[in-house]
């Protein structure tokens, strides 16, 4: 099956051979967002704050049961010809003006050093810290209502979700940390990276807003929280820890989040936008999805994925300053691609049965420029073995557009060792 790699008319679609874990428990195979879990009541307009705190219930609602359907990929590549890179440069868009978030003016809690024996008064000063930071997006859609949660990243009044929980719209509404309901507008979105920034009108008191860590310093094993709002019960906060960095989540829609925290703790519907947070109270990450089980169909106990802070950062600045995404920071090959097997080597007479096979190479892209061509099989990149078209999107992973890598390919029988440059994928 031929796949498209770097088609530059549709440049965030994803269309590889993947091994999926099923996260929707009435279709098996197609992971979904927690939102869409049967029985998650997607909720209509809050009822106003003088009587909507004394409430914890999940509010009545329409079922929206979204079209974008996921499929979790475990440390494989999405897009042979392309891959986030993991370097923590911002975009120069971000660099000046009105792309340049602003910090908050209001106190916050001090968090104290973590020692042997005060775990529970640093955790209790790192949600004190931030969620007042944390607020309910309630949308109004032509089909019902739905419910999740975003973070305030600038004192002008920007807050971060996630694009699937404002996707439809008609009318956004955020409840801040006091109860108060405050219309909301949408700045702009990034549907492959499953993001997009809301702005509201700051009160007269001013807003708390999160402090964006550095997610390229996050280890496996460390202590996070997770702040949102389940099942429509307000500032709820669950921990765990980070399960693993650098998954890829793959969605259908051509939506992928590359280098994805991996974490424990327990994220569930509504928690969609929502913060996740280090012990220093730290965002380092936007809770998106959690996965479900493929035997029992239900969700996984502790397997959730956040998008890593500092990919918030780029491109919730851009949208902020633009109105949409200039730079992608996606490192593009420029070519289309077709996993080899022996039939395949068979049928087209390739002198080896593995490898990735280029079926296209864009025009003036980082290939065309190296003289790769049509027919040339890949098997390596840099040092890292290319099997398939899974393989050739891990050896790409953690490259940015400008960094030189070198491609083995076999061209007929003979093989040869390439220099190319990466390029940048643009923006669609």
């Amino acid at each position: 099956m031929l796949h498209p790699y770097d088609d530059p008319s549709v440049p965030y679609r994803s269309q590889q051979d993947q091994t999926t874990i099923n996260s929707q428990p009435t279709v098996a195979g197609t992971p979904v967002y927690s939102e869409n879990a049967p029985g998650f009541q997607q909720n209509p307009p809050s009822p106003p704050p003088s009587n909507r705190r004394s409430s914890g219930r999940l509010r009545t609602g329409a079922i929206i049961v979204l079209t974008l359907l996921l499929a979790i990929v475990f440390g494989t590549g999405l897009f042979a010809g392309w891959e986030y890179g993991r370097g923590t440069s911002t975009p120069a868009a971000s660099k000046s003006g009105t792309g340049v978030l602003q910090p908050g003016t209001n106190p916050t809690a001090t968090v104290p050093a973590l020692t042997g024996n005060n775990s529970d008064a640093v955790r209790e000063a790192v949600i004190a810290k931030v969620r007042p930071a944390v607020v309910e997006v309630d949308v109004t859609t032509p089909n019902g209502g739905a419910l999740g949660s975003g973070v305030i990243i600038d004192k002008r009044g920007y807050i971060v979700t996630n694009n699937h929980v404002v996707n439809g719209a008609k009318s956004i509404g955020v409840v801040l940390y006091d109860g108060t309901r405050v219309p909301a507008q949408l700045v702009g979105t990034d549907p492959a990276d499953d993001l997009a920034v809301l702005k509201i009108t700051p009160p007269a008191a001013g807003l708390t807003v999160a402090n964006l860590g550095d997610s390229s310093k996050l280890q496996v094993g460390q202590e996070v929280l997770a702040i949102g709002n389940p099942l429509g019960i307000t500032q709820t906060v669950t921990n765990g820890i980070i399960s693993a960095l650098g998954r890829n989540v793959n969605e259908q829609n051509g939506a992928v989040i590359p280098n994805a925290i991996q974490t424990d703790a327990p994220i569930n519907p509504g928690n969609s936008g929502g913060a996740l947070v280090d012990m220093q109270g730290n965002l380092i990450g936007i809770p998106t999805l959690s996965a479900i089980d493929p035997e029992f169909n239900t969700p996984a106990n502790g397997v959730g994925f956040a998008i890593p802070s500092n990919r918030v950062q780029s491109i919730a600045s851009q949208i902020i300053q633009t109105g949409k995404v200039t730079h992608t920071g996606r490192a593009a090959l420029g070519i289309r691609v077709q996993t080899v097997d022996a039939t395949l080597a068979a049928q087209d007479n390739l002198s080896i049965d593995h490898g990735a096979l280029i079926v296209s190479v864009v025009p003036n892209g980082a290939a065309d420029q190296a003289h790769l061509q049509a027919g040339d099989v890949i098997v390596q990149i840099d040092n890292k073995p290319v099997n398939d078209i899974s393989s050739l999107g891990d050896a790409l992973l953690g490259k940015n557009p400008g960094d030189m890598v070198s491609v083995k390919v076999y061209r007929g029988n003979q093989q040869l060792t390439v220099s190319v440059k990466l390029g940048e994928l643009q923006a669609g």
